[in-house]
């Protein structure tokens, strides 16, 4: 396969959605129901009111599996069709680091008791996890850009580069001053690292000493058996951008 057939679909990871695609396809996978069964353990946990903390602890550890089992087995789903639909179309698949993050939801950063766990109860690196693991097992290539090289992804223009603008009364939409276009803030994201994961490839292909050559990027698996079979049960949103 020559290196310039090498696509790229960037995963934009969020709290309630897993936004993957590039410049001509966009399709935004529903999480909302982790959010919701986070939301509802915390719930019944804090509704105990036996006087014995050993007790407590111990019912509270088996609902916190249960949330954990729940949560994993929606995000397999999810990401078995992102990497099913990435194998079809042979796209190499792009993530931005967002280590540290929980940082930003420590106590004492003027945010709330109940949004802060709700941030810090996000499953974002089991999702790159199962996404991981779900590629390599069919030979999909994997990008892990750079703190630098993500900078800006989700407020830059993908058309004109010029930073957007935030409106306040629209709730994840970004405005663009010299498109005048409003665009989705994940959709921005997905779009911005596919091209920054193909910047990656070709610099790489350049230090190496490929640049202008033929080679083969990756080793096609030719008959994969695991993660092809998509759920059409479930609608996506698919959005062109």
């Amino acid at each position: 396969m020559r290196s310039n057939a090498l696509r790229r679909f960037g995963v934009d990871r969020n709290l309630r959605n897993l936004t993957v695609g590039n410049g001509s396809r966009v399709v935004q996978y529903d999480l909302s129901d982790t959010v919701r069964i986070a939301e509802k353990t915390v719930e019944i946990i804090g509704s105990f009111k036996r006087n014995d903390y050993r007790i407590r602890k111990k019912i509270a550890s088996k609902y916190g599996l249960r949330r954990r089992n729940r949560t994993q087995h929606l995000l397999h789903k999810q990401t078995r069709r992102i990497v099913a639909e990435a194998l079809e179309r042979k796209q190499a698949i792009v993530f931005e680091n967002i280590e540290g993050i929980r940082r930003l939801y420590r106590r004492g950063n003027g945010q709330g008791p109940t949004y802060r766990g709700r941030m810090n109860g996000w499953s974002f690196s089991e999702a790159q996890r199962q996404l991981e693991y779900k590629a390599r097992w069919v030979g999909l290539p994997v990008i892990r850009l750079s703190r630098r090289e993500t900078r800006g992804t989700s407020v830059t223009c993908p058309q004109c580069g010029e930073r957007l603008q935030e409106d306040k009364r629209i709730k994840r939409k970004l405005w663009c001053g010299e498109c005048r276009l409003m665009m989705d803030r994940d959709v921005v994201a997905a779009v911005n690292l596919s091209r920054r994961g193909r910047l990656r490839f070709d610099r790489s292909r350049a230090q190496n000493g490929l640049e202008g050559g033929a080679v083969e990027a990756v080793k096609w698996n030719p008959t994969p058996t695991v993660i092809l079979r998509v759920d059409a049960s479930k609608s996506i949103q698919e959005t062109q951008s």
